[in-house]
């Protein structure tokens, strides 16, 4: 057994259809970074890395865009039972499983093995790393963490076949287990999220973009966001760390596209302000994504021209619905009146209206078609394009038991069933069909939406 060795693996996505908007497993690569600072050894299997050596002359590329967004490789596999009559078919994403397999072959025996996870209905990949990690490495300990095993703690514990099943941030958790099992091993825990290294991205061969997050947490209590229940609090870094760790990604790896991970990059005027200030002051040049979506009451119009002149590209603002008793109900985040100022100050800013999207939530308890389609026009109205993104229940949300009640799925025993594809909470006023047709409506094609409503994959 080689002393103080982990094995890190992000597994595949099992769905009817995914797509990669720029998708990191951040979490495990900060606790990958984590563990080296402290003296281990680290090996990552990322499955879905469509760049991975072990793929090379085996897979042709799937197709990618110039910025980095794109298709994974898959394989049509059968459909697990509770979801046989959903008239679609079904893939395994990321790479093949014997390629995994092989990959494995090729390590040490690990300590330990450290799995992620993303969202809750894809519990399937974790399921089928673990038990390949199993025969491996038999005897050694596999811990599973992530959005799934936060969220669907109980089911993770029954199913996944993980010894330890790990909540919310992993830092102090998995260290402090690691630490029993090396004999008392001393790791140094951060005091503050600028104490934590830059995550692991070192542990790519193929590196051509990166992911940052400028806060852990959200301070808003919307009802269809599990935000909260991911994180405790709200937690900011400083501005000017921040701006060196960008600098660092692109001085040292070449990167041009920066993607942002905060689920309220907005939310603090004068932090948003000092980081594209000082981005600015550096002449820092990378193009900038925020697929999370911005708050629309946190813009302003500085700061919609500083996104403008740093380099921001893709421009996600969350609106969620037009309804101002639904957005009271979900949480009072934004009104329409503030996304359209919000829009206005980024028209006024250069960016034209096929650059500025804005999430419409679609399949909330209780919707109807006729409100998502007054929430498309309101999107059209105000200079911005349309994006839908189908609602998926969550444990530990607001919405919860109301979804619970009104799907119907058994949402509360099946994690297969919030999956948004099958629309968990459509009902006679929001149909399947409703919903194809509102899609054909907004014209989206190329770029499927990040479900705002969803967990991030960590």
């Amino acid at each position: 057994m080689t002393a103080s060795h982990a094995l890190l693996i992000n597994p595949w996505i099992y769905d009817f259809a995914a797509y990669d908007l720029w998708a990191k497993p951040l979490g495990l690569l900060y606790l990958a970074a984590f563990l080296e600072r402290n003296g281990w050894r680290v090996d990552l299997i990322d499955c879905l890395d469509v760049h991975h050596p072990a793929l090379l002359g085996r897979c042709p590329l799937p197709a990618r865009r110039a910025d980095h967004r794109g298709h994974y490789h898959r394989q049509e596999v059968a459909k697990p039972s509770p979801l046989a009559n959903i008239p679609r078919r079904y893939y395994r994403f990321g790479m093949p499983a014997e390629v995994f397999e092989e990959i494995l072959d090729t390590l040490p025996r690990p300590q330990a093995v450290l799995v992620t996870s993303g969202m809750t209905y894809w519990y399937q990949g974790v399921h089928e790393v673990t038990a390949a990690v199993r025969r491996q490495f038999p005897g050694v300990p596999v811990l599973v963490g992530g959005t799934y095993a936060t969220l669907c703690t109980e089911h993770a514990q029954r199913v996944t076949g993980a010894d330890v099943v790990v909540r919310g941030p992993g830092e102090r958790p998995v260290t402090e287990f690691l630490a029993d099992l090396s004999g008392g091993a001393v790791f140094q825990p951060p005091l503050d999220l600028d104490g934590l290294p830059y995550p692991a991205f070192h542990l790519y061969a193929h590196l051509d973009y990166v992911c940052v997050r400028t806060s852990r947490g959200c301070p808003f209590g919307c009802t269809y966001c599990a935000a909260g229940a991911l994180n405790q609090g709200f937690l900011t870094r400083d501005p000017d760390a921040v701006a060196d760790e960008i600098c660092h990604w692109i001085n040292e790896y070449a990167v041009k596209d920066v993607v942002f991970y905060d689920d309220a990059l907005l939310c603090r005027e004068e932090h948003i302000v000092s980081l594209l200030g000082e981005l600015k002051r550096r002449r820092v040049r990378a193009r900038f994504h925020t697929p999370n979506g911005l708050h629309a009451r946190g813009m302003t119009g500085e700061i919609a021209q500083l996104m403008y002149e740093c380099g921001f590209a893709t421009v996600r603002v969350g609106l969620e619905t037009s309804s101002p008793e639904r957005q009271g109900a979900t949480g009072g985040k934004v009104t329409t009146n503030e996304f359209v100022e919000a829009v206005a100050c980024l028209r006024a800013a250069g960016y034209q209206s096929h650059e500025i999207g804005a999430y419409i939530l679609v399949g909330l308890p209780g919707q109807t078609r006729e409100e998502v389609e007054e929430t498309i026009t309101v999107v059209r109205e105000s200079g911005a394009r349309p994006y839908l993104a189908e609602y998926s229940p969550l444990p530990g949300t607001g919405l919860w038991e109301e979804a619970r009640a009104c799907s119907p799925f058994d949402v509360d025993a099946e994690p297969l069933f919030h999956n948004n594809t099958i629309l968990p909470c459509r009902w006679e006023r929001l149909t399947w069909e409703d919903l194809r047709e509102l899609k054909d409506v907004v014209h989206i094609t190329g770029e499927p939406a990040r479900c705002a409503s969803r967990a991030k994959v960590i």
